[in-house]
C-alpha cells in the first residue's frame, strides 16, 4: 500500500486521508469477508488433534521415511496409511453413521498442517478431503454405504479425474465429455493430465460435461464412478516434482450404466456442479494448509541455521540484510496462516464468499511460499537444492502447490469473476 506523508497536510486532507484508511482496512480485513467475527483459536479438542499428529509425525515420519516414500517403497507407505485409519483422520470429515467422527474444516486444516510439516505423501487430500466430500455431498444412500465406510477404514483410495484448472467464467473446466449410449447408459469420452494419487487409488471420481440436449442445460455436469480396470481406460503414470505419483487418463467410449453416475439419476442438473466447486474448494484450503506446514519448517530451520552457520568468523544471522530477510519469511509465513486458517473457516458458510476467500487463500499463500522458498534456499546456498537436505524437497512440495487447484492466474479471474456475478469488482465484501 502507498505511504502518504501528511506532515503538512490541512485539517480537512487528513480527515479525508483517515476516511480513506478506514475504508481501505474494511474492504481489506478478512473478518469482514461475510459480515461476521471470525474465531481463529482453536478449541480444546483440535489442540488435542494438533498435538496427536505432531506427535505422530515427530515419532513415525522423519525425511528418511520421505525418501523411501518417493523412491517407490510401496510397503512404507502402505505403513502410513494404515497408521492414518487407526488414528481415524481418515474418516475425520465423515459422519458418524458413515463410519467417520464428524470433524470439521479446522480439523482437516490441522491434520494437513502436520502432514505438510513432515513432507508425508498419502493421499490423504485426494481421498479424505476430495473424494469423500463430494460423495458426501452428492451419493445416493446405497452409495455412501458401499464407500464411505470403506474409506474411514483405509480400504478404499480415491481419485478425483479432473485438472483443476479454472475457467474464465470462474468455474472449473472439465476435460471429459459424457453421452447417452444406445441403451441406458453412458459413455465417456476425453484425456485428463496430472491426476494426483490415481496410480494408487482403487476408485476414480470423472467429472463430464453431459452431451446431451435433453439431459438438462448446456453447462450441466454429472460425476461419475470409474474403476480402474474399465475397458476403454487408458492410465500412464508418472512421478512428480514432489514425490507424489500422477497419472494422465484417457477415456475411449468407457462404457458405464446409471448405477455408476454419483447421486440419483433425477438429480437437479445443477446439483453436481455446486458440489464439485465445493469439494475443489476444500480441497484447495486444504492444500493451503498443507503448504504452511511446509512454510512453518522452513522458515524455522533456516534460522537456525543462520544462527549455527559460521562465515568469516560470525553467524550468518549477523548480518543485516539477512536478518531482514528472514524477518520477511516470517511475516509471510503469519499472513499466509491468517488467509488459510479463514479460508477453513469459510467453507461452510456462503458459498460466493467461501469461493472469494479460497482463492484469496491461493493467491496469498502461492506468493509466501515461493518468497519463503527462495530465501530459504538462498540462504542455505547450494547445499539447499541437494536431495541429501530435506530443505529442497519441502521447496518441491511448494513448487508443486503453485501449480494444483489452479494457478494464482486463475483464481485471480476467478476472483474478478465472482465480484462481477456479484455487481462489484472489490475482491472482498
Amino acid at each position: 500500500m502507498r505511504t502518504i506523508c501528511c506532515v503538512s497536510a490541512s485539517a480537512s486532507t487528513l480527515a479525508a486521508c483517515r476516511r480513506r484508511c478506514r475504508t481501505v482496512r474494511r474492504a481489506t480485513e478478512p473478518d469482514r469477508i461475510a459480515g461476521t467475527p471470525m474465531n481463529l483459536n482453536l478449541s480444546e479438542e483440535q489442540r488435542l488433534l494438533q498435538d496427536s499428529v505432531a506427535r505422530y509425525v515427530a515419532r513415525e515420519h522423519d525425511f528418511a521415511q520421505y525418501r523411501r516414500i518417493a523412491d517407490g517403497d510401496a510397503e512404507a507407505g502402505h505403513a502410513v496409511w494404515r497408521s492414518m485409519a487407526e488414528l481415524g483422520w481418515l474418516g475425520l470429515p465423515l459422519p458418524e453413521a458413515d463410519g467417520g467422527s464428524g470433524g470439521g474444516p479446522m480439523d482437516i486444516a490441522i491434520v494437513m498442517e502436520g502432514l505438510g510439516s513432515a513432507l508425508v505423501l498419502a493421499p490423504y487430500l485426494s481421498t479424505a478431503v476430495l473424494g469423500a466430500d463430494l460423495i458426501a455431498r452428492l451419493a445416493t444412500p446405497a452409495q455412501r454405504e458401499r464407500w464411505l465406510p470403506a474409506l474411514a477404514k483405509g480400504a478404499l483410495r480415491i481419485a478425483l479425474a479432473a485438472s483443476g484448472a479454472i475457467a474464465a467464467d470462474g468455474r472449473r473446466g472439465l476435460d471429459i465429455r459424457a453421452t447417452r449410449g444406445h441403451g441406458r447408459g453412458w459413455r465417456l469420452d476425453g484425456v485428463v493430465r496430472g491426476v494426483v494419487d490415481a496410480p494408487d487409488a482403487g476408485l476414480w471420481l470423472v467429472p463430464a460435461r453431459i452431451d446431451d440436449d435433453a439431459a438438462g442445460p448446456a453447462d450441466a455436469i454429472a460425476v461419475f464412478t470409474v474403476t480402474p480396470r474399465a475397458p476403454g481406460l487408458a492410465a500412464t503414470a508418472f512421478g512428480r516434482v514432489d514425490g507424489r505419483r500422477a497419472a494422465d487418463l484417457a477415456f475411449d467410449g468407457v462404457t458405464l450404466t446409471d448405477g455408476d453416475r454419483l447421486g440419483a439419476s433425477d438429480a437437479e442438473p445443477g446439483d453436481a456442479r455446486v458440489a464439485l466447486e465445493a469439494a475443489l474448494d476444500a480441497a484447495t484450503a486444504a492444500a493451503c494448509a498443507d503448504a504452511i506446514g511446509c512454510l512453518t519448517v522452513l522458515v524455522d530451520r533456516t534460522v537456525a541455521y543462520a544462527k549455527t552457520r559460521i562465515q568469516f568468523d560470525q553467524p550468518l544471522a549477523a548480518h543485516q540484510a539477512l536478518r531482514h530477510r528472514m524477518v520477511d519469511m516470517a511475516l509471510h509465513r503469519e499472513e499466509a496462516r491468517a488467509i488459510a486458517l479463514c479460508a477453513a473457516l469459510r467453507l461452510d458458510g456462503d458459498p460466493g464468499a467461501r469461493a472469494r476467500m479460497v482463492s484469496g487463500a491461493k493467491i496469498r499463500v502461492g506468493r509466501a511460499a515461493r518468497a519463503i522458498a527462495e530465501g530459504a534456499i538462498q540462504i542455505h546456498g547450494a547445499m539447499g537444492v541437494t536431495d541429501e537436505l530435506a530443505i529442497g524437497a519441502y521447496a518441491k512440495r511448494l513448487l508443486a502447490f503453485e501449480m494444483t487447484h489452479g494457478t494464482a492466474a486463475e483464481h485471480q479471474r476467478r476472483i474478478v469473476a465472482l465480484r462481477r456475478a456479484a455487481g462489484g469488482l472489490r475482491p472482498f465484501d
